[in-house]
């Protein structure tokens, strides 16, 4: 089976941070202020350590003592558990309500991407058109970055992946191209124009001037600013110079799954007055997310994502052939064969990493422990290993004596070690859905409670 591995969110440090002082206050049946007071100092170094900014800091962690020291705790019958609850809470509001991609009023709906250059703009562009596209609208992507070498390539390439047309003409301006883009979006009855704006190193006169006149052409719905989550606390600054020159009516959070600290996806609500609406969080076109607090507060504090687990598994699985398997699971009917369908269909649904960090308790806990280099090499070798058996063996696995073993071991370019390895594992696996078929499916609630 494959191994679990470390979390690859920019909030892995502050995660495990906070994991850490919650485990420290179930060690104490009863809370007193001086035990908040110490959970509460830690809290604070540590959103100060993920880049949170102080302000936003300093009125969470008020927030949450007044709560953790009142009646609400003392009365609990697990103290522990409800400040974890209240912290969550406060994390939540901190995070700021969640703000709807507006596509209300005449069509096309126009939005604009800004930002700095090497942001991301270019590929949340054409995610944010995939998204739209499965949403049943008629998107037009408009190239209107002539500055960046190779900009207008790289949307047209991406625009082709999704098959979603790009509107680009050489040697005009933006300004003018932009509103040659929405003549031609309107002719075409398209519902949704989305414009891939120039960005700079840094903020300058010439690039507003230029979004100033896009802005006044095209009229927008929507004005989003791409941030890329890895220049920490530089990102306040960015969200507050685009803010002060232009409307900005939303944030894209980009490099989601770096190894950033992350404070300033935390922060930028509380202090731009800006609300987050999408988080980028991987290079594949799905990988763009409906900013949801609630569920990110979660992530943030360890409890996982099961929401959006399953809504990947819905997007990516063939739901037939799971419920085939899980059937056959159940029933102690489990092959080989099954066993390397759902791990490729698991694979379908992102990153590994990103799967795992999404699990609730232990299991999303021991995620954090293993290298997902590591996970992935196992998962390929796993897979090289199946492959090379014949469907009989797949099936049968008993037929795999001595001689068929290392015959499999040659052909997958593994050591015999590593083939008795993945059928032991694989003899536990069922072992263990045997036990869950008598128990009722008890076992699951041990696995990740």
């Amino acid at each position: 089976m494959l191994s679990i591995f470390v979390c690859g969110s920019v909030f892995e440090n502050l995660s495990q941070r906070l994991n850490q002082i919650f485990q420290n206050l179930r060690r104490r049946g009863k809370l007193t202020a001086d035990d908040v007071d110490v959970a509460m100092r830690e809290v604070r170094m540590a959103l100060l350590e993920a880049d949170v900014h102080y302000s936003v800091v300093k009125d969470f962690v008020a927030r949450v003592r007044e709560r953790a020291i009142g009646h609400e705790v003392s009365r609990a019958l697990n103290p522990a558990q409800q400040v974890i609850k209240i912290v969550h809470e406060e994390l939540i509001q901190t995070l700021g309500e969640p703000s709807r991609l507006n596509l209300s009023g005449s069509k096309p709906r126009v939005i604009v991407l800004i930002g700095l250059q090497g942001a991301g703009k270019t590929t949340a562009a054409a995610k944010l058109a995939n998204i739209l596209r499965k949403q049943g609208e008629r998107v037009l992507l408009v190239a209107a970055d002539p500055y960046r070498p190779a900009a207008i390539q790289q949307l047209q390439q991406l625009g082709e992946r999704i098959s979603v047309p790009v509107f680009t003409l050489d040697g005009v301006k933006p300004p003018k191209l932009t509103t040659l883009a929405l003549d031609q979006a309107q002719k075409g009855g398209y519902t949704v124009m989305v414009i891939d704006t120039a960005g700079r190193s840094q903020l300058d006169d010439t690039l507003m001037q230029e979004l100033r006149a896009i802005y006044k052409r095209v009229n927008p719905v929507e004005v989003l600013l791409v941030v890329d989550a890895m220049i920490g606390q530089e990102a306040l600054h960015v969200a507050e110079g685009f803010r002060d020159t232009l409307s900005l009516t939303g944030l894209i959070f980009t490099k989601m799954d770096g190894d950033a600290r992350g404070g300033a996806a935390i922060s930028i609500r509380s202090v731009t007055g800006v609300p987050i609406k999408f988080l980028a969080t991987g290079e594949g076109m799905d990988a763009l997310e409906t900013f949801d607090p609630g569920r990110l507060a979660s992530r943030i504090l360890g409890m996982g994502d099961v929401i959006g687990l399953i809504e990947r598994a819905e997007a990516s699985l063939d739901q037939q052939a799971a419920a085939e398997q899980a059937e056959r699971m159940m029933s102690g009917n489990f092959t080989l064969e099954d066993f390397v369908s759902q791990l490729r269909q698991i694979r379908r649904m992102g990153p590994l990493h990103q799967i795992m960090e999404m699990l609730p308790g232990n299991m999303g806990q021991v995620a954090r422990t293993v290298d997902p280099r590591d996970a992935e090499k196992q998962f390929k070798q796993t897979e090289a290993i199946i492959n090379s058996m014949t469907l009989e063996e797949r099936k049968y696995p008993d037929l795999l004596n001595a001689s068929r073993r290392r015959r499999i071991a040659r052909g997958s370019g593994t050591d015999v070690q590593d083939v008795n390895r993945l059928i032991k594992q694989f003899r536990e696996i069922q072992k263990m859905m045997k036990t869950m078929q008598k128990s009722g499916g008890r076992g699951i609630q041990r696995l990740f409670g």
